[in-house]
């Protein structure tokens, strides 16, 4: 499956650039899922963050986030299908479906959000199959 995450305020802080918790070792288990991982931000391609925080290996590609009529500008913009889609905005999750995550929106060290977003993409798999 193409799993699609956002990168403000979904796996960067918004605050300072951090990274949210737990987002290597989600990405690392989604791989070994054998899934692949898209990354894509309304700022851009967003490789150096990616890079910045250690996590370009595990992403297949980055793609501009598209802002409204999700499905048509995917298409002219060639983008791989989204299968699961984790980001802090509910409308682009009820189009593609997925895991709305909570905003992070400053450092939280207790913050388990990718966690919860890994759970519901095993669940979302294992009735997918």
């Amino acid at each position: 499956m193409n799993v699609f995450f956002d990168v403000d305020d979904t796996l960067i802080c918004g605050l300072d650039g951090t990274l949210r918790p737990h987002v290597a070792d989600i990405f690392a288990r989604i791989r070994a899922d054998g899934h692949a991982i898209y990354v894509w931000s309304s700022a851009g391609r967003r490789w150096q963050d990616l890079e910045r925080h250690g996590l370009h290996a595990f992403v297949s590609e980055c793609y501009l986030k598209p802002d409204g009529d999700y499905e048509r500008t995917l298409r002219a913009q060639n983008v791989a299908e989204p299968h699961f889609v984790v980001d802090d905005h509910r409308d682009i999750v009820d189009v593609f479906g997925g895991c709305q995550v909570r905003p992070y929106l400053e450092p939280d060290v207790g913050d388990t959000e990718m966690i919860r977003a890994y759970d519901a993409l095993r669940e979302f798999a294992q009735r997918r199959s």
